[in-house]
């Protein structure tokens, strides 16, 4: 209708023109088409087929207003209308003109309407002669579609006038006029309100300010809703005057591709849909970056501002987030403001919302200050965690979510593998695929020439699964310029539901247990390339996925340690919020506007509500859902089917509030529900706005523990491996390498920037977070990584301060004269292939040198500045350890030993807290600017008793089971010996145990392979020699001196013993061994200038 058009007329040419119209002499010609178009008809769905209401909404007439208080007229009435439909509350202010202006549209739709039921019978007549064929629809004068109901009379959805008539005029004379048109308005509201067809209808939608994307709980409370245009959109095809952005067809001002949108505003996101009974995305404006300051401290900082256009009769906003900035029309300078203003509320209010600055810097806020859900859950090695990222995939109803620095299609996530052929992902993938769940890989995009990941080949086999699997691969390194960086996460998302998170990729060699097996000959667990050694060889191809790249009775597979968990509520829906993010920069920048491959069409329905369920609910039923992973059907307002031509972009979830509700709650009267899934509602009185915040990131000097979370359970020596764990998606086993599925403080942080997620400014919130929890540290950290590369301050190379942070942090221990300890576990050797005296292996050697570096050499590194300050005690403060595992290759094989690769990247602080997830320790991972990283802390509320250095201690039902499991693992304890482990700090356990075990498995390992590296080889000469000497001896060895003599030799009294190597191999326990400082001390192990790797950037190493 008119009143909802826009006008934005040209601006004139001419002498003088200005900012006029420019105005056009109308053809005889045109006037019989604009009549015909009046009462046009086409083959359509009936409206029934997208209803918005399914039951009848409420208005109530709050408040009335005038311009002038002197002015008297009806007309010029303001009336604030405030509706609720189910749990959805939104104010409109309207005013008198267009509730006429309404009304007529409702006329003209029941007289054309009640014309259709005239011809109904002549239609009938027809048919039976075999003429007639379609059902008619008109379009009104904005070129808007009028379906025509077939089931009942006209007459029962007409609105009398006299309704209409006492809003323009109120009768009687003993009330003011305000209140005579209070009253007249809500009479006819009620008129049109209490008709569920009448409701429906585009008009009335329209007048109400509804759509398909207003009621779906999953996006959150209902807030601005309105026709606006845009410029940026490719030409949505029409067959009328739609697009116009205004009501008349003599102004010439709609040739510069404007279009008119319907814009819904969610808290979190602006959508742009074609019209409000259409569900389908055009495009999507996340809100999750503040935009740079302009100064001021931030202050003027808005995502949406006011422009002014040299045309008076055009009014325009823009948004700004992320890099995009989006110039938006409205039909008046009112509009403007009030969208302005919508937005800046919706995207900035605290604390959920998503631009507001958050602890560490992170996009996500804490979650889990109340009982909101949040949960988590550990897994120890690749087997744990991949057998229940099986389960929730076989689980999944709606969305499959995946992300990964390399993806294999071929892998099985459930050995052996020939009684588990239906566990490999793509099986898994395309079952899933088949029953309609929707599924969305995004993939890193490598530099060919200095990775063999081949992700080439991974995207043609997913994409040929199924025409549900959509890929995408990033980032096209000519047209973005980015080559040295890559995307690091490794994630899965399953309907939004549980996420998994953490250092393993989907993808071959990661598959391993506690017993981290060198060998596996006949192959029952890694078949072909999944046997897999980066030391020694890296494969050309995996387009053959079975065939080996090892010789099984030669060379020993590199076993991997790695460190995953599992995510429920909150937490889990922010880490879709960032897998939505990074697949909508990567569409928008790899093929927006290709119809050859799928990425245009966005999903309408892709997710599961978070606000679920109605809160009258019963809490049996929501504790039955709760207990269960494998998914609901979606109840919203969408249609099931999609187009599975297009890549959609994707709509991020609604955050739900600290009290379980909505961020707009209070403002929109959003209720939060409880159903399938649903997140019980607090039981913990609401607090004012910042006080949770306030406690939880205030306070620097210890982790938050709320009083009223501590639950203290006596521990005992099998507490971790006995205890009630609930519901997980793991289950329990007797090797400790699934954990308890706990209640937690979550917080999601990341390493981000312009290059891989679209953002305006660089994030690094999980550096921020190292720095700040080793901080806090009041007595022990734990770290694994795959790398420890950092800085101290003053270090010019290398910027991230873990470093300096531990530094710090050690030097007040000792200067307080308390009990302190670091512990870190790394690989004994780069992964990468290639000897260490290897021409080719450069590469090896500059990342040992700048780990060097750190440790140990040099004024720049923590152990030389801590032994001038505290002396010998150095090594009571901080000590490095690394993983080695040894076994036969075959029943008659050799026995060989190879590192166990430490690829986990998790830090423990006080058995308090951890932070899991995929960056490293180095510049390319915390940096926030290089390499794109997830990840998550996790501080317990669950609190059990136990002991730390010598004293009683409130330790965390996740971080401490966590440790317990690693370090049982890495000791070999058996289960009833973890009592020994508990503190951590004591001598007891740090010096008799922890370094003694490592002390002794080092001595053995060195004595029956001399592997490398060790602290005897101090230069290149002396490893040629090594190596010379051994290949000799034995015939065949590894690359880094695996392979064992058939025999060792012994002096005894003076004789030669020989003895069977595995006799002495028995006295290995797990598989801890010492960190060889002093391996290579003498030589420098930078890039020489005829080695390629001299001419590339040292940034690539570190």
């Amino acid at each position: 209708m008119a009143s909802e058009q826009l006008m934005s007329p040209a601006s004139g040419g001419g002498g003088g023109g200005g900012g006029g119209g420019r105005y056009f002499q109308m053809q005889p010609e045109q006037i019989p088409s604009m009549v015909s178009s009046l009462f046009s008809f086409a083959p359509v769905p009936t409206q029934e087929a997208n209803r918005i209401f399914e039951e009848l909404p409420k208005a109530v007439i709050v408040s009335v207003s005038r311009p002038d208080a002197s002015d008297i007229s009806p007309v010029l009435l303001s009336y604030t209308i405030e509706c609720q439909y189910k749990q959805f509350k939104w104010q409109l202010v309207k005013k008198a003109s267009q509730v006429f202006y309404l009304h007529f549209a409702l006329k003209k739709r029941a007289f054309i309407e009640e014309i259709h039921e005239k011809q109904e019978q002549v239609k009938e007549w027809l048919q039976n002669l075999g003429i007639g064929d379609h059902g008619p629809i008109v379009q009104d004068e904005d070129g808007d579609e009028v379906h025509l109901h077939q089931d009942e009379s006209a007459k029962n959805r007409d609105v009398p006038s006299s309704a209409a008539l006492p809003v323009i005029r109120p009768l009687g004379r003993q009330q003011s006029i305000s209140v005579r048109g209070k009253h007249a308005m809500q009479e006819y509201l009620n008129h049109f309100l209490g008709n569920l067809d009448i409701v429906n209808s585009r008009e009335v939608c329209r007048f109400l300010e509804v759509s398909m994307l207003s009621f779906s709980p999953e996006y959150g409370p209902k807030l601005k809703e309105d026709y606006i245009m845009v410029k940026h959109l490719p030409k949505i095809s029409k067959s009328d005057d739609s697009s116009r952005c205004c009501g008349c067809c003599w102004f010439c001002c709609c040739n510069d591709n404007w279009q008119k949108v319907w814009g819904v505003l969610k808290p979190g996101f602006l959508a742009l849909l074609e019209d409000p009974f259409d569900s389908k995305l055009l495009d999507i404006i996340v809100f999750d970056v503040l935009p740079v300051s302009n100064g001021n401290d931030g202050a003027d900082v808005s995502l949406a501002v006011e422009l002014k256009d040299h045309n008076p009769l055009r009014h325009a906003f823009k948004v700004t987030s992320g890099n995009r900035s989006i110039r938006i029309r409205a039909k008046s300078s009112a509009k403007v403001k009030d969208w302005v203003a919508s937005i800046n509320d919706a995207a900035l209010r605290p604390p959920e919302g998503w631009c507001h600055p958050h602890r560490f810097g992170s996009f996500a806020p804490p979650r889990g200050l109340t009982d909101d859900g949040s949960q988590a859950q550990w897994f120890v090695d690749g087997g744990a965690a991949f057998a229940a990222i099986a389960a929730a995939i076989e689980n999944a109803k709606s969305e499959i979510f995946i992300c990964g620095w390399w993806v294999c299609p071929e892998l099985y996530l459930r050995r052996p593998f020939e009684s588990h052929m239906s566990s490999r992902l793509d099986n898994l993938l395309e079952n899933k695929a088949k029953q309609g769940v929707q599924i969305y890989i995004l993939i890193y995009k490598e530099v060919a020439l200095a990775l063999k990941i081949n992700s080439v080949y991974s995207k043609r086999r997913l994409l040929g699964i199924h025409e549900n699997v959509r890929v995408l691969r990033y980032p096209d390194h000519f047209s973005s310029g980015v080559y040295l960086w890559s995307h690091h996460e490794k994630l899965v998302i399953v309907d939004h539901q549980v996420c998994f998170i953490g250092g393993l990729d989907l993808c071959f060699g990661r598959y391993d247990t506690f017993e981290h097996k060198v060998g596996d000959n006949p192959s029952v667990t890694w078949p072909g390339k999944d046997y897999y050694n980066p030391r020694e060889s890296e494969p050309n191809t995996w387009e053959d996925a079975l065939k080996d790249e090892l010789d099984r009775r030669k060379y020993p597979r590199m076993p991997w340690h790695d460190v995953h968990c599992a995510l429920w509520g909150p937490p889990c829906r922010d880490v879709a919020r960032h897998f939505v993010q990074r697949w909508n920069y990567a569409k928008r920048n790899k093929a927006p506007y290709e119809d050859s491959i799928p990425l245009l069409m966005p999903q309408h329905h892709m997710v599961i509500p978070h606000y679920m369920g109605r809160i009258e609910e019963s809490d049996s039923e929501c504790k039955n859902d709760e207990d269960s992973i494998k998914g609901i059907r979606r109840d919203d307002s969408f249609s099931s089917g999609s187009s599975l031509q297009d890549i959609p972009l994707l709509l991020p979830h609604e955050p739900v509030d600290e009290d379980g509700s909505s961020g707009g709650q209070k403002a929109n009267g959003t209720t939060s529900r409880n159903g399938p899934f649903s997140f019980r509602k607090s039981k913990i009185e609401p607090v004012v706005g910042d006080t949770p915040m306030r406690g939880f990131v205030d306070d620097r000097n210890v982790l938050h523990l709320p009083e009223a979370k501590r639950r203290s359970n006596s521990i005992d020596s099998e507490w971790w491996e006995t205890q009630e764990r609930g519901y997980q998606v793991g289950s329990p086993d007797e090797t400790g390498q699934v954990g308890p599925r706990t209640s937690c403080r979550c917080q999601i942080i990341r390493s981000v920037s312009q290059w891989s997620a679209g953002t305006s400014q660089v994030e690094e919130s999980i550096h921020s977070a190292y720095r700040s929890l080793i901080d806090k540290a009041e007595h022990f950290i734990y770290i694994e990584n795959q790398f420890f590369i950092s800085g101290l301050s003053g270090d010019d190379t290398i910027k991230n301060r873990v470093l300096e942070a531990l530094y710090k942090r050690i030097l007040r221990a000792h200067n307080e004269k308390k009990s302190f300890r670091v512990v870190v576990v790394i690989p004994l050797l780069p992964g990468f292939q290639g000897g260490i005296d290897d021409s080719g292996a450069a590469s090896v050697r500059a990342i040992m040198h700048w780990q060097y570096r750190t440790m140990y050499r040099g004024h720049n590194s923590i152990l030389n500045n801590l032994y001038k300050t505290v002396g010998p005690k150095a090594n009571d403060y901080i000590s490095f350890y690394g993983l080695r595992a040894y076994g036969k290759l075959s029943e008659d094989g050799p026995v060989a030993t190879s590192q166990v690769y430490v690829h986990s990247k998790i830090m423990i602080i006080d058995d308090r807290a951890a932070l899991i997830g995929s960056a490293n320790i180095n510049d390319r991972s915390l940096l926030g600017s290089r390499d794109s990283e997830i990840g998550v802390l996790i501080e317990d509320k669950e609190l059990v008793d136990s002991r730390m250095a010598g004293k009683p201690w409130k330790a965390g039902k996740f971080a401490l089971s966590l440790r317990l499991s690693l370090w049982s693992e890495h000791l070999g304890l058996r289960s009833g010996e973890i009592d020994q482990i508990i503190d951590p700090v004591s001598d007891s356990t740090y010096k008799e145990i922890w370094m003694a075990t490592a002390k002794t498995n080092t001595m053995i390992y060195q004595d029956v392979f001399s592997c490398v590296p060790n602290d005897l080889i101090h230069s290149r000469m002396a490893f040629r020699q090594s190596i010379s000497y051994w290949k000799e001896k034995l015939g065949h060895t590894t690359i880094d001196l695996g392979i064992a003599p058939e025999k060792l030799e012994s002096y005894h009294n003076g004789d030669i013993k020989r003895s069977d190597p595995i006799d002495r191999l028995k006295s290995i326990k797990g598989h801890l061994v010492s960190f060889p400082l002093d391996f290579m001390c003498k030589e420098d192990l930078r890039p020489f200038f005829n080695e390629s790797e001299y001419y590339a950037s040292a940034q690539v190493f570190h």
